[in-house]
């Protein structure tokens, strides 16, 4: 709209809009001094109102927010030490329980301490995982990741790739080793001979898929899991903590970042996690990776039973299976017996007794007292070797 010259002006001689309120008119005299871009206001009456409508608005959130934090406290915003917490009406904000804030605290952990112990190792025919155990490089793993290998390489913490050695394999318990020729290496600490119990922090380590350095977690599942591994019935750890194809030989651990299991299968119907893993028992690892080492057969106590806590929290060990022609079968232990002793020693669990069997040397005769049918009686029975 053109301007006439006995229109009023603005200081810098701009004309002023008579069909706007004296403070929107100061408003555009202050944009112009200040060299903002003009705004466009030639296009009615309408569109000037918008504009005067919105910076009115403005000025109020402005104002508003100005007061909020020079007035202090008031009904919706509480100041703790120079703190704001949320207004009571507010949706509260998510947060994790005590509980759960432990659990993950100890998970990160666990993992910082095991990480730098944990390798994959690589051969022409796939991926899988293996702990160092001792500082000259000698690592666990499971004996089916060396299947079929003509070559070995180790894939240490840091990235660097350095050659294997197969050092011993054994297919009856799934244990093998392998020496890593270079590097600097941080060993495990292993958890021989503690019993475990159901329900306690599990955390798996290793390179599912070859993504090396994973953590998953979850719980010990059961501590006498039966799995088949050759022509014997081995007892396993079963966890629920996700492991997939490549984490085999890896760690699995407790809350403290010691190694209770390695890492051996799954039970899926795609070949991927369903929430069923099973580890080798660090017992049985170690000592068979001893035996490697040495040069000796692996013989690992073995009296050929599987079984669990008896119900109600009694003391003992509840057989729940037996292997026909067995030691324990042969010596007359029975399906429903529950052992309350061995080698003279109270046992209390199941996961108790394992320990105790497998750290037998084979060959040797242990008493084993049990109760039946209301009564107890006593059987020898020869270790042997698993």
């Amino acid at each position: 709209m053109p301007a006439h010259d006995d229109e009023p002006r603005d200081p810098l001689g701009q004309p002023v809009r008579d069909d706007l309120p004296p403070w929107m008119n100061r408003a555009l005299a202050d944009r112009r001094a200040r060299r903002w871009p003009p705004l466009d206001l030639d296009e009615g009456p309408d569109r000037a109102r918008a504009v005067a409508i919105a910076l009115l608005a403005l000025s109020c959130l402005i104002v508003a927010g100005s007061l909020v934090f020079l007035t202090g406290p008031s009904a919706n915003v509480v100041q703790t030490d120079e703190r704001v917490r949320a207004p009571a009406t507010s949706k509260p904000t998510p947060s994790v329980s005590p509980t759960e804030a432990d659990e993950e605290a100890t998970v990160s952990t666990v993992a910082n301490a095991l990480i730098p112990s944990v390798v994959q190792i690589e051969t022409n025919a796939g991926l899988g995982s293996g702990v160092v155990y001792k500082k000259r490089g000698l690592i666990l793993t499971a004996a089916h990741v060396l299947a079929s290998a003509t070559e070995v390489h180790v894939r240490l913490p840091n990235g660097r790739r350095v050659p294997g050695r197969v050092v011993g394999t054994d297919p009856r318990t799934d244990v093998a080793v392998v020496r890593a020729t270079k590097g600097r290496f941080r060993p495990a600490k292993l958890a021989v001979g503690r019993p475990l119990g159901v329900g306690e922090l599990a955390v798996a380590i290793g390179s599912p898929f070859g993504l090396s350095g994973s953590v998953t977690s979850g719980v010990i599942s059961a501590t006498e899991r039966v799995l088949r591994i050759g022509v014997r019935l081995a007892p396993m750890i079963q966890t629920d903590a996700p492991i997939n194809p490549g984490n085999s030989g890896g760690a699995l651990a407790d809350k403290d970042g010691r190694v209770i299991g390695i890492n051996n299968a799954i039970a899926t119907s795609t070949g991927e996690n369903a929430g069923v893993g099973f580890a080798i028992p660090i017992d049985v690892a170690a000592s068979v990776a001893d035996d490697l080492v040495e040069g000796r057969k692996p013989r690992v106590g073995w009296i050929g039973i599987i079984g669990t806590d008896p119900p109600s929290g009694r003391d003992g060990a509840l057989v729940t299976i037996i292997q026909k022609k067995g030691p324990a079968d042969r010596a007359g232990i029975r399906r429903g017996d529950i052992i309350v002793t061995a080698d003279h020693r109270r046992i209390r669990s199941m996961a108790e007794l394992s320990t105790i069997v497998r750290l037998a040397n084979p060959g040797r005769v242990i008493e084993f007292e049990v109760r039946r049918n209301g009564r107890r009686e006593t059987f020898d029975v020869r270790i042997a070797a698993l």
